[in-house]
């Protein structure tokens, strides 16, 4: 009943990342979630939207004692004592500014280095040094209950507010490849299996998802955001590759299963037309003949937009389905597209979404 209660109310990275930012230069958040899931990326937005604060990163994993402070000898009131200098990962020697730390996979550390950072934790001081009233501190860990030891002692976790963060939607996950150069191959194939985003908690089996990671079966390689961000980048030199050594290199990067599946939707990129094609000639390009392929097209062409792209671009989608057109008007109109401004103002565009209104939620499922 507890688990079921923490998941229903599991929090989406959006979501921490505010929590974060409204309570966390009180109030030390621990994310804890499933590995490869973006929690060590809450940083970078924080960073992003808070300009006047310094991002400090720390992977407490590669850590021990003598990592995070040393001794040093300084003359007190005509006596010596020891005073502690502290590794400049943890910004504290940041004085007039306020500055974010994150924590990171704070479940693994040395135990001793856990004990260390409590202070940090809970009253943001460490030795003499002590953090700008402003600064905000926050630790990441995987579930426990992955089995890769992630423990953190009840008096650790009685210093800070856990958080549990939900695994995201392949629609969310949709959204930041779009913005952040993901191959329309990865994005096609996302779109098309939403369980490659579910968690193993969602299954009785190992087999019953073959992408993801399983604590009761040993997979070398499976799917999480961050391995398909990896599988991206392989996919990107297809060219340079032959089949099997690509084959072979996704195997290592998101499990057997993925690999196989994510080679038949490379495939697909030859019923595709070129960019330029559409560019030069929107009327005459190539339609694809496969619902995943015009998936592509229109991943692709949405994440590529350009000034001078826009209006063949418009040619072009009108001789698609109203499926792929729908897709186009909710991935332009999502608030954080990138490129929302090129497309929302150009005048193809406003007299086409005058006339087709209804498709704006028509790919909403």
């Amino acid at each position: 009943m507890q688990n079921s209660a923490k998941s229903m109310y599991a929090l989406s990275l959006e979501q921490s990342a505010q929590a974060i930012k409204v309570i966390g230069n009180k109030t030390t958040v621990l994310l804890q979630g499933d590995m490869g899931n973006g929690k060590s990326a809450i940083g970078y937005m924080l960073d992003a939207e808070l300009p006047n604060h310094t991002y400090f990163y720390c992977d407490c994993t590669t850590k021990d004692l003598g990592d995070l402070m040393i001794p040093k000898f300084k003359e007190l009131d005509g006596s010596d004592c020891v005073r502690f200098a502290t590794n400049e990962e943890l910004g504290l020697h940041v004085k007039n500014n306020p500055i974010i730390l994150n924590l990171d996979e704070l479940g693994k550390a040395n135990p001793s280095v856990k004990n260390a950072v409590l202070r940090v934790i809970y009253e943001r001081k460490m030795g003499s040094y002590t953090m700008h009233p402003d600064s905000i501190v926050f630790a990441t860990t995987n579930k426990g209950s992955e089995g890769v030891g992630d423990l953190l002692p009840p008096h650790a976790r009685n210093r800070m507010t856990v958080v549990q963060l939900r695994k995201s939607t392949n629609t969310e996950w949709l959204a930041w490849g779009l913005n952040n150069d993901i191959d329309p191959s990865i994005l096609s194939w996302v779109k098309d299996t939403p369980q490659l985003f579910h968690s193993f908690e969602d299954v009785k089996e190992p087999d019953d998802n073959p992408y993801i990671f399983h604590p009761n079966q040993q997979r070398s390689a499976f799917v999480t955001p961050r391995s398909l961000e990896t599988a991206s980048n392989w996919v990107k030199q297809r060219d340079k590759l032959d089949s099997n050594t690509l084959t072979m290199a996704l195997m290592g990067t998101i499990g057997d299963r993925g690999a196989l599946d994510l080679m038949a939707y490379i495939k697909l990129m030859d019923q595709m037309p070129s960019r330029d094609d559409i560019k030069n000639n929107p009327k005459t390009a190539k339609i694809p003949s496969s619902v995943s392929a015009t998936v592509m097209v229109v991943f692709r062409s949405v994440a590529s937009m350009t000034k001078d792209f826009i209006d063949p671009f418009m040619e072009y989608l009108v001789r698609l389905d109203a499926e792929a057109q729908a897709m186009f008007a909710n991935g332009v109109r999502h608030p954080k597209y990138q490129h929302q401004s090129i497309v929302m103002t150009n005048a193809k565009f406003t007299d086409w979404a005058m006339k087709n209104q209804h498709l704006y939620q028509a790919d909403k499922k």
